[in-house]
């Protein structure tokens, strides 16, 4: 099993790092393997709503910024934990253009996936930014997977986030609870329980 955690903050060994691998840690002690990919890092393109992904199966802009390298490497994955810095009460910018993209192009790919986000901020805005990185996971049928607080750490560098020993140990949980859950879904497909079966979606324009 394996869950793949994404760095969006510029800032790639900086105060969202410290959380992720906090989290990272705790995964393999649970015998989780985990991989932290920083992909905030260059200029990231926003959607266009070109709607190409439709037919090509991947975002067409995706080969210059690495969009498609995480979506294939997401769909290998069992789980996925997105961790970014507060930006004026929400995700960083540029990451939240890359998860746009990225969740618009994979289809049904991340079905059945545990989802979980992180966020780091100097004093306020964690809530707000937590819940709009949730919402990716619950368009995409991923089941959210909680911890003992909302996932979040306090500080302005990496040395104060490893003071905020309730946010180390609320990803410490966080970790504990995704691993436990990765082993209970594995027992339920040995046992022959597999995900639902999905309805035809019914797409409704409420103009009409």
């Amino acid at each position: 099993m394996k869950v793949m955690l994404l760095n969006g903050s510029p800032h790639e060994k900086g105060c969202t790092y410290t959380a992720l691998s906090e989290v990272a840690a705790q995964l393999e002690k649970n015998g989780i393997e985990s991989e932290i990919l920083h992909v905030n890092k260059g200029e990231i393109r926003g959607c266009t709503a070109c709607g190409a992904c439709r037919k090509l199966g991947r975002c067409a802009y995706g080969d210059e910024d690495g969009v498609n390298d995480c979506v294939e490497k997401i769909k290998d994955a069992d789980a996925l934990i997105i961790g970014s810095p507060v930006h004026y009460a929400s995700a960083a910018g540029a990451f939240s253009a890359f998860l746009d993209r990225v969740f618009y192009s994979k289809g049904t790919a991340f079905e059945g996936k545990l989802g979980a986000a992180v966020v780091s901020c100097r004093r306020g805005g964690a809530s707000a930014a937590f819940d709009q990185l949730n919402k990716y996971f619950t368009i995409s049928s991923m089941p959210v997977v909680s911890s003992k607080y909302w996932n979040s750490v306090h500080g302005n560098k990496p040395e104060e986030v490893l003071q905020d020993l309730e946010g180390m140990q609320t990803m410490r949980q966080l970790a504990d609870n995704m691993a436990w859950l990765l082993k209970c879904i594995e027992a339920g497909r040995a046992a022959g329980i597999n995900l639902p079966e999905r309805e035809k979606a019914a797409r409704t324009n409420f103009i009409r």
